[in-house]
């Protein structure tokens, strides 16, 4: 049996064309009678060696990193950043191993924002607006990190991980300077979110077919942007807080589920519904509370919200083709087709 690493390691290698990699990996989709797309594949793990690799690699890195900060704090975050860029020129460039590369990229961007960031505290009390601002230049030197990673080695996870760095920048220079805005940080976020949606949406536009990295950066940036998008829209109406919940906040968080359903049927992303799974999960067990049965409410729950997915797992071909026939031609035609 051959698995999309092996494929991968013999297009690098000259061994196949990509052209006859993407159609051997139709012709197998075909004959499970599931598509390519539909199947939404991504590179997370080519074997248990990258198990292996990643366990390895996490205690040593929390090893020097523990140990630097003894001489001092930036040292510890300096060095951890070194060794994950060492490492992923033999882990990532070198052996492609993906768990590892992932674990790699983002402790090295995680090191360089904490190093950024300690780099602007003082001896003197930090205020809000100087956490603000240290926070802010921190997450800048993150996505300039994020930025010269993804030149070396093309991990599909880094641009969702730069654009998260973006992101806090910009939130933190805009509470530094007008901290008011804390008021307005749901409605940021979903802003944010929404930005984030679209440039997801033009990385799956320029890979209909989903054969090449440009799918795999899609999907990451689809998982950061739902949960960007899905927390504002639950908490600005209410439906975050376990205390005082209704019966209406619960049918307002399942209708809101729907609507994240066609979604996601229709970009063919399940990101989207894992993204707001917690809070569905929340407003069914509410509804369960509310009729009386307290005690079997989180059994109850998991019963309705686990049939409904493997229903909806099991007919996703057809129920995405019914919400495609909704779609005007223009959108669809930029969609992943059936």
């Amino acid at each position: 049996m051959y698995s999309d690493s092996d494929l991968d390691a013999a297009v690098a290698a000259g061994a196949l064309t990509p052209e006859a990699a993407a159609s051997l990996r139709a012709f197998v989709a075909r004959r499970q009678t599931a598509s390519v797309v539909d199947e939404e594949h991504f590179r997370l793990i080519t074997g248990f060696n990258d198990i292996f690799v990643s366990i390895a690699a996490i205690l040593l890195l929390l090893a020097l990193g523990w140990l630097g900060k003894l001489v001092f704090p930036e040292f510890g975050a300096a060095a951890v950043a070194v060794a994950s860029w060492g490492f992923a020129e033999f882990f990532t460039r070198r052996r492609r191993m993906a768990l590892p590369s992932i674990v790699l990229l983002l402790s090295f961007v995680g090191a360089v924002f904490s190093l950024g960031a300690m780099l602007m505290e003082f001896k003197t009390p930090m205020t809000p607006p100087r956490v603000a601002m240290a926070v802010a230049v921190g997450a800048a030197l993150a996505a300039g990190a994020a930025y010269a990673h993804w030149r070396r080695f093309m991990v599909p996870i880094t641009i969702a991980a730069g654009v998260a760095a973006v992101i806090a920048a910009v939130l933190a220079l805009l509470i530094a300077f007008a901290p008011q805005l804390r008021d307005w940080l749901n409605p940021i976020l979903f802003l944010a979110g929404l930005a984030v949606f679209a440039l997801a949406m033009r990385w799956d536009a320029s890979d209909r077919e989903r054969v090449t990295r440009r799918a795999d950066v899609a999907f990451w940036l689809h998982l950061l942007a739902a949960p960007l998008m899905i927390h504002p829209v639950f908490a600005m109406l209410g439906l975050t807080g376990i205390i005082g919940a209704t019966v209406s906040h619960a049918a307002a968080a399942v209708a809101i589920y729907f609507a994240l359903a066609l979604v996601a049927l229709a970009i063919d992303r399940r990101a989207v519904l894992v993204s707001a799974l917690v809070y569905v999960l929340y407003a069914i067990s509410a509804l369960f509370r509310a009729a009386g049965s307290v005690s079997e409410s989180f059994a109850l729950t998991g019963l309705v919200i686990g049939s409904a997915l493997l229903l909806l797992s099991a007919f996703w071909h057809p129920v995405r083709r019914a919400v495609l026939g909704w779609v005007p031609a223009v959108i669809r035609s930029r969609l992943p087709a059936v």
